[in-house]
C-alpha cells in the first residue's frame, strides 16, 4: 500500500493529540489513540484512523462523553461490571481488566459486563492481549439497529460482532473477530466510499430488496445476518448478552436523533475470561498447537488473524503507510 511511512508509537502520539484536542481526557485519549492505530498497523482499515471521524463527531455532537471515568462495580467472586458512564466502552475495560483477571486466575473464569458504554472499534484489540497472558477470551458487543433479522424486513440487529482469543505455544494466539451480520458496517461505509458495489447476498434497500448498492443499505436499506437463520440466531444472542445482561441497550434502542452527526453506538459489551489452567487436561496452549497442526495437514492454508499479524510484522519493521492528506488532516486535527 502506497502512503506516508509513519512508526506505530509516532501515529499513537499523533491520535492522542487528536482525541486530546477534540473532547477527551488524557486517559480516554491514550487509550482510543491505541485502538484506532492497532487497526491501522494490523490492516484493519475499516476500524483505524478511518473511524476518527466518527469519534470526533459524536463528541462534538454531546452525545458521548469524552471526560467519563468508569465506575468499576465487583459483583460477586467471579462477575465484575463497569459502568463506562456515557464514555467509551475501552476505557471501561481498562479500567475493569485488573479485577477481571484477577477473578479469573482466582476462579478459573469471569465476566465483565460494561455497560452506558460506546464502542466504535474493533473486539479483537480487547480481547487478544488476554490471550498473551496465557487466558482465554470472549466478547460481544451489540451495536444500532442496521441488520434484519432473518425472515423479517426491517433492521433490529446490530452487526453484533463476536471475538474469541485463545493462547498457542511459542505462536501468536489464535483470534477472531467477526460481525454476525453479513460485513461491518465500517466496510459498507468504505465501499460507498470508494464506489465500489458490495458482494450478492450483503443487504437489502429501503424496500427490503436485495442490493448491492452500499448507498442504498446506508440510506433507509440494512444489512443481513451472515448464514441465514444461523448468524440471525447469534445476532439475537449476542443482543440478549451485550444489551440485556449488562444493562445497556438493544441495538433498536439507541436513538441519536437530537445529537447530529453522532455515530458511536450506545449499547453494552460483555467479556468472559477462562484461566485453562483449571481445565484438567494438557497444557491447553500445547493442544491449540495439536489442532493448528491437524488443520494445517488438511490443507488450510491461514488462520484467523494470520493476516492481521503479518500486517503487524510489516508495520515494525518499515512503518504505516497513510495517505498523505490523511495524515495531513490528523496533524490539523491535533491543532
Amino acid at each position: 500500500m502506497s502512503g506516508e511511512l509513519i512508526s506505530y508509537a509516532d501515529l499513537v502520539a499523533l491520535l492522542r493529540a487528536v482525541f486530546g484536542h477534540n473532547g477527551c481526557s488524557e486517559a480516554v485519549a491514550a487509550v482510543l489513540a491505541e485502538n484506532c492505530a492497532m487497526g491501522e498497523r494490523d490492516g484493519s482499515l475499516s476500524h483505524g484512523i478511518f473511524r476518527v471521524d466518527g469519534y470526533l463527531s459524536s463528541l462534538a455532537s454531546g452525545w458521548v462523553d469524552g471526560h467519563a471515568e468508569p465506575v468499576v462495580e465487583d459483583a460477586s467472586p467471579a462477575f465484575c461490571r463497569a459502568d463506562a458512564r456515557n464514555g467509551f466502552a475501552q476505557p471501561a475495560l481498562a479500567a475493569a481488566r485488573p479485577l477481571l483477571v484477577e477473578k479469573a486466575r482466582h476462579n478459573g473464569v469471569a465476566v465483565l459486563a460494561i455497560r452506558n458504554s460506546h464502542h466504535f472499534g474493533a473486539l479483537w484489540p480487547d480481547i487478544e492481549p488476554f490471550a498473551r497472558e496465557g487466558l482465554i477470551a470472549l466478547s460481544v458487543v451489540n451495536s444500532f439497529a442496521c441488520s434484519v433479522p432473518y425472515g423479517a424486513q426491517s433492521p433490529v440487529f446490530g452487526t453484533n460482532p463476536i471475538a474469541f482469543a485463545a493462547p498457542r505455544t511459542g505462536a501468536d494466539p489464535i483470534v477472531f473477530d467477526m460481525a454476525t451480520s453479513s460485513m461491518a458496517n465500517g466496510d459498507v461505509q468504505i465501499a460507498a466510499r470508494e464506489g465500489r458495489q458490495l458482494p450478492p447476498g450483503s443487504g437489502v434497500d429501503s424496500q427490503g430488496r436485495p442490493t448491492t448498492d452500499p448507498n442504498a443499505v446506508l440510506n433507509g436499506g440494512a444489512l443481513v445476518p451472515f448464514g441465514g437463520h444461523k448468524g440471525s440466531a447469534l445476532s439475537m444472542m449476542i443482543e440478549l448478552l451485550g444489551a440485556a445482561l449488562t444493562g445497556g441497550k438493544f441495538s433498536f434502542e439507541v436513538d441519536w436523533s437530537e445529537h447530529k452527526g453522532a455515530q458511536t453506538p450506545h449499547t453494552g459489551q460483555l467479556l468472559i475470561v477462562f484461566d485453562p489452567a483449571f481445565g484438567g487436561g494438557l497444557p491447553f496452549a500445547d493442544r491449540a498447537n495439536d489442532l493448528v497442526a491437524r488443520m494445517r495437514e488438511a490443507g488450510l492454508t491461514r488462520l484467523p488473524a494470520e493476516r492481521r499479524y503479518r500486517h503487524r510484522r510489516e508495520a515494525e519493521t518499515t512503518g504505516i503507510p497513510i495517505a498523505p492528506t490523511a495524515l495531513a488532516r490528523l496533524r490539523a486535527l491535533a491543532g
